[in-house]
C-alpha cells in the first residue's frame, strides 16, 4: 500500500465543475523521502521507511543522525514505514504529492483532538438524568450518568459500563476520502470532507 506523511493545514471549500459545494481538507503531502528500505530476505517483511519534516540536528540523536546521513539527508521530524509499497523505492528517493491524483480515493490516519475529562452526556451522548421532568424532585441532574448497575450483588461497576472519563486524543483512520485536487508544485492536496486531528498535527495518507 502506497502512501505519505503529511501535515494538517485546515479547512476550506470551493464549487466543482457541477456548481456543487464541496467542503475539504487541505493537506501538505511531502515531500518524503525514503530514508530505509525493508526486504524479506535481511528484515522479514517488505516495508518503505519515509521520513518528513525538517529537524533541527541539535535535537537528533546521534544514532538517527547517522541514519539519515545513510539517506543522504537532512534530519526528520517524522519517520513513518509503509508496508507494501506498491512503487519500487531506493534508498534517498523523493516522494511528492505527484503520488496521488484528482479522483482518487485514500484513507487517512491522524490523532482526534484531545478535549480533556469529559461528561457522559459529551462522551456517550447520554441524555441526562430526569431533563424532561426537571421540576420532579430532580436537582442539577441534567447532566449526571445515572445509574452504575447492581447494588449489593455484585457490589461493584461492572467492567465497560459508560461513564466520564478522558475523551479524544485516538488514532483514527477515515476511509474512502476522494482527492478533488493536487497542487504538486505546493506539495498540497485537497481531500473531500474532514480528518481527524488539530491543524498542523502529522496525518498519514494511505492509497
Amino acid at each position: 500500500m502506497s502512501g505519505l506523511i503529511g501535515k494538517k493545514i485546515g479547512m476550506t471549500s470551493f464549487f466543482d465543475a457541477n456548481g456543487k459545494y464541496v467542503p475539504c481538507t487541505v493537506i501538505e503531502a511531502g515531500p518524503c523521502v525514503v530514508t530505509q528500505v525493508k526486504t524479506n530476505e535481511k528484515d522479514g517483511y517488505t516495508a518503505v521507511q519515509l521520513a518528513f519534516d525538517e529537524k533541527k540536528e541539535k535535537h537528533t540523536s546521534a544514532a538517527m543522525k547517522k541514519h539519515f546521513e545513510l539517506a543522504k539527508t537532512t534530519p526528520k521530524r517524522k519517520v513513518v514505514e509503509f508496508r507494501h509499497f506498491e512503487v519500487e523505492k531506493n534508498l534517498g528517493d523523493v516522494i511528492t504529492a505527484e503520488l496521488f491524483a484528482e479522483g482518487d480515493f485514500v484513507d487517512v490516519i491522524g490523532t482526534s483532538k484531545g478535549k480533556g475529562f469529559q461528561g457522559v452526556v459529551k462522551r456517550h451522548g447520554f441524555s441526562g438524568v430526569g431533563h424532561a421532568n426537571k421540576s420532579h424532585g430532580q436537582h442539577d441532574r441534567e447532566r449526571a450518568p445515572g445509574s452504575l448497575g447492581a447494588s449489593s450483588d455484585p457490589s461493584r461497576v461492572l467492567k465497560g459500563v459508560r461513564m466520564g472519563g478522558r475523551m479524544g486524543g485516538d488514532r483514527k483512520k477515515v476511509q474512502n476520502l476522494q482527492v478533488v485536487k493536487v497542487m504538486a508544485d505546493k506539495n498540497v492536496i485537497l481531500v473531500k470532507g474532514s480528518i481527524p486531528g488539530a491543524k498542523g498535527s502529522y496525518v498519514l495518507i494511505e492509497k
